[in-house]
């Protein structure tokens, strides 16, 4: 009577179990002042994202005072800290409010093709044979286009949209995180825990998952923070070409696309979503050299 409800009990302990070892990995970057400035970046971004609407002192689709330089105080009370656009729009409030629009998507995006690519890298590197031929022949038929141009073909196909957004990250990224995990799973396959699990007549799914995958956790934690911030450069590139969150919801690249052509005239309207853009990808980048950092040191 104990062994059915043991029996039941152990896959979910030790799916926990591999997750929990994965979440500690972050943990890790206390011991890394550069993954320590990343994770200081990237926090402070989201804290933004959650108190947008205590933060923002104007509503950022208003149309208020345009071409307001900044510091210049609002005839009906409050300063616009960053100037306004050629709508009148308060920039702060907009950035302040983008935050949400890319912290949204990007993990979305990137835990989407984190999903599909290492199932197909499990079973690629696990499975071999035939499901590794077909697997891999269709990773780098997806790989053989231009990212951009693959970008912009499925989004003018299917709109633009949110979910269409991370429908289109989601199948061009998964290949390239197939073929990383494919080659982690081809080394890990031989190790004697995982022999030792085949012999216990475990499942292919809870060698694959419980054995194998946690003990991949390192270099898949350093590619998903490196990933996050392709992914965040590539929101603002199909928001500067157009082809990202329709207006006229606050988006970093798409403010940059609607004020490019008064860039030198209010250099304000474009400069200081650029600095949103880049400062969140450096601190994902900072994050991963500091995971990276601490895993050369083991």
């Amino acid at each position: 009577m104990n062994t059915s409800t043991d029996t039941t009990q152990m896959p979910t302990a030790g799916y926990a179990a591999a997750l929990w070892r994965g979440l500690k990995s972050f943990g890790l970057l206390r011991e890394s002042w550069v993954g320590m400035v990343g994770a200081f970046l990237v926090i402070f971004w989201v804290l933004v994202a959650i108190l947008a609407p205590l933060l923002a002192p104007f509503d950022p689709n208003s149309s208020i005072q345009p071409f307001a330089k900044p510091g210049i105080e609002a005839a009906k009370g409050g300063t616009f800290w960053l100037g306004t656009d050629h709508i009148g729009r308060d920039i702060m409030s907009r950035i302040i409010w983008g935050s949400r629009t890319v912290l949204i998507y990007a993990p979305l995006a990137t835990l989407c093709a984190y999903t599909v690519g290492i199932l197909m890298g499990l079973l690629a590197g696990y499975r071999r044979g035939w499901v590794d031929d077909v697997l891999s022949r269709l990773a780098d038929i997806i790989l053989s286009f231009p990212v951009l141009v693959l970008y912009i073909i499925i989004i003018a196909t299917i709109g633009a949209s949110g979910i269409n957004i991370i429908i289109a990250i989601t199948f061009a990224s998964s290949p390239g995180i197939m073929r990383i995990v494919r080659g982690l799973v081809l080394d890990l396959r031989n190790r004697d825990y995982v022999a030792a699990a085949q012999t216990r007549g475990e499942s292919d799914w809870r060698v694959m998952l419980v054995e194998i995958l946690p003990n991949a956790r390192g270099p898949l934690i350093v590619d998903a923070c490196l990933r996050l911030g392709y992914v965040i450069i590539t929101i603002g590139v199909l928001g500067f070409l157009g082809l990202g969150l329709p207006p006229p919801d606050p988006d970093w690249g798409g403010m940059v696309n609607e004020t490019r052509q008064m860039a030198m005239a209010f250099p304000h309207m474009t400069l200081y979503p650029c600095i949103a853009i880049s400062s969140l990808i450096l601190g994902f980048n900072l994050m991963a050299d500091g995971l990276r950092e601490i895993s050369l040191r083991d």
